[in-house]
């Protein structure tokens, strides 16, 4: 799916394809675009080369697919029409910038800790107990010979 296709979604429709809210997907092609260099050429600082194919949302797309979707980067280079290789470095790289730009960290373990939330104990009893089932004896598990069978 490219960012052509779906642009036209709104609300409820554009997170449950995408997987973040449309606020979120702006603020995170923001970021990308402005922590990457001015240069709109695949080696940054330089002015050589083909200019990028892919615009910055269809590469944001790229990275959520990944996630979201559990995607192999065949998959998903195949459907955006470039080399795996090439998929690879573009979400590990977006990967990289969105970890500098920290606007989209989880809190960690200290911030969990520090809030006080008052915790609810149930206590399921799971004890053993022996399961009915009717007695086997020997009757019921030894045939008893068949004289009558030709």
């Amino acid at each position: 799916m490219k960012w052509k296709s779906i642009q036209h979604l709104q609300g409820t429709s554009f997170k449950r394809l995408v997987g973040v809210n449309r606020e979120t997907f702006e603020k995170m092609v923001s970021e990308a675009t402005r922590l990457t260099q001015n240069s709109q050429h695949k080696v940054p600082g330089k002015k050589r080369g083909p200019k990028p194919s892919l615009s910055k949302k269809d590469e944001i797309l790229m990275l959520l697919m990944y996630y979201r979707e559990y995607r192999t980067f065949y998959h998903i280079a195949t459907s955006y029409g470039i080399s795996e290789s090439q998929c690879w470095r573009l979400i590990t790289g977006l990967e990289q910038l969105l970890i500098k730009s920290k606007l989209f960290h989880l809190p960690g373990k200290k911030k969990l800790v520090e809030e006080t939330r008052q915790w609810e104990v149930v206590l399921i009893d799971a004890s053993e107990h022996s399961i009915e089932r009717p007695k086997k004896s020997k009757d019921t598990i030894i045939r008893g010979k068949r004289k009558s069978t030709p």
